[in-house]
């Protein structure tokens, strides 16, 4: 039997990964499999938002876009992030 919830019980987990230093966070391009520390991305701010790309091909990994109280994040460009999360 399959039990499940509804995506709020996400909320306490996220909550506690989304407040850590995403720069220091390690992830792999879904591209090329890259894996490195978010903070060796390419960011461009000339755009709309910030675009960060891929140090090694140059693909976008990761665009964020906020404006009028609202934040859109597009991460479909890494299949993989690794993150530090303080006392585990």
């Amino acid at each position: 039997m399959n039990t499940h919830l509804d995506g709020n019980v996400l909320g306490g987990t996220l909550g506690e990964i989304f407040a850590v230093d995403i720069t220091s966070a390690v992830g792999q391009c879904a591209s090329c499999g890259t894996s490195e520390a978010m903070g060796e991305a390419l960011v461009y701010t000339d755009a709309p938002g910030l675009v960060a790309r891929c140090r090694t091909c140059g693909e976008v990994v990761l665009r964020v876009n906020r404006t009028g109280g609202r934040t859109w994040l597009d991460m479909r460009g890494i299949s993989c992030l690794e993150l530090h999360t303080p006392g585990e």
